[in-house]
């Protein structure tokens, strides 16, 4: 009598080695009890395609992406979901027994749900909405935020032609603001996003004047190296509620897991400590 194989998920992407994505799928493997393993990879983008369609025969039912292989994974794809589509990069793949790839991003998922668990009270449709930064994690949340009802989201990068991409592409709801005028864009805003890598260990600090923030805004940052950056301790000191980019990471992980290995995992405070090490 044979027994059925170990499933197997990871994560791919140059560098990995990094990536906490093992440390919390580990977690949620031995806390349900279920077999199954999941593996960082690190693979050069040469590289990419032959991995990718190597990784079912070797048992893997899926596998979490991550820069820089993001946007490259849809033309590898046989389905791409409408979310994936619109944002232009899949995180997560799933292998299908018939022996198709299908590609899904589950960051404004995971972005979205951070916000609500976090901070209770948030209202999309309260106010407007600031976003710093216009790559491929600024594309997941402003896809979420107009999919919440946000009202107009106000658009700054320090290359204003990326922003100005967005707005075609995202239309009338993008505002775009020059980055030397970036702190306008908070006036009465109720939900405020750093999407971008600012403030993030080994990166440049997040400098733009919070002067203009309301004391009712949400304010979330998607960097969770540090955990409790500068944007967020000075968005305290106007009295804002704020959000770490930590749960993001670990709700956008949720579905995946679930899609692989067939339960949905509980994301609570033992999670959170997993993730961070402990």
């Amino acid at each position: 009598m044979t027994e059925a194989k170990i499933p197997l998920a990871g994560v791919i992407g140059s560098p990995i080695a990094h990536s906490r994505s093992p440390a919390l799928h580990q977690h949620w493997l031995r806390t349900l009890g279920l077999r199954g393993f999941y593996i960082p990879m690190d693979v050069a983008q040469s590289n990419l395609a032959e991995v990718i369609r190597a990784l079912p025969k070797m048992g893997f039912v899926g596998c979490n992406v991550t820069i820089p292989h993001k946007e490259a994974v849809l033309e590898l794809a046989d389905l791409v979901t409408d979310r994936a589509a619109l944002i232009g990069a899949a995180n997560t793949l799933i292998f299908r027994a018939d022996g198709k790839i299908h590609a899904d991003n589950t960051d404004g998922y995971g972005f979205i749900q951070n916000l609500r668990q976090s901070a209770p009270g948030w209202d999309a449709k309260s106010g407007p909405a600031a976003v710093f930064g216009a790559g491929g994690a600024a594309r997941a949340v402003i896809t979420s935020l107009i999919d919440a009802g946000v009202p107009e989201i106000r658009l700054t990068n320090r290359t204003r032609a990326r922003s100005e991409a967005l707005r075609a592409e995202f239309g009338g709801k993008i505002v775009v603001y020059d980055w030397v005028k970036a702190g306008n864009a908070l006036d009465e805003a109720q939900t405020v996003v750093n999407a971008s890598s600012l403030g993030m260990q080994g990166k440049p600090d997040f400098r733009v004047p919070l002067d203009g923030l309301s004391s009712t805004a949400v304010v979330s940052d998607l960097v969770y190296t540090p955990l409790d950056t500068t944007f967020l301790q000075r968005a305290r000191e106007f009295g804002c509620v704020t959000v770490d980019g930590l749960g993001m990471l670990i709700y956008q992980a949720a579905p995946a897991f679930e899609r692989w290995f067939g339960m949905r995992p509980e994301v609570d405070a033992r999670t959170r400590e997993v993730v961070l090490g402990g």
